[in-house]
């Protein structure tokens, strides 16, 4: 898409389609949180070419998760010890008792 101007409705359809082609959209709309959330329940690897800001995002994180579960090597350190990111990909039981 580099070079054709599309506008939000179309980045979302196509995201829609193809979680994998927000690599080929512009920064701005690999920072809108909506085409993103989109992109990542259609393929959840699309979460290594949105902006890395939603490498920190837990409910981007989840979704990505629920589409490829392993999308979880990819998030930043704080979300891969997250309890409900742990107990998502079956390593729950490497939360320390007492954690929350």
């Amino acid at each position: 898409m580099e070079g054709v101007k599309i506008n939000k409705k179309q980045a979302l359809q196509l995201v829609n389609k193809n979680g994998c082609a927000i690599k080929s959209l512009s920064n701005s709309f690999k920072k809108d949180r909506e085409i993103v959330l989109a992109a990542v329940r259609n393929d959840g690897f699309a979460i290594a070419d949105a902006d890395s800001k939603f490498l920190d995002d837990k409910e981007i994180a989840i979704e990505a998760i629920k589409n490829n579960r392993n999308t979880f090597l990819l998030l930043n350190e704080k979300l891969t010890m997250d309890k409900d990111i742990l107990t998502l990909v079956g390593l729950d039981q490497h939360i320390k008792k007492g954690e929350k």
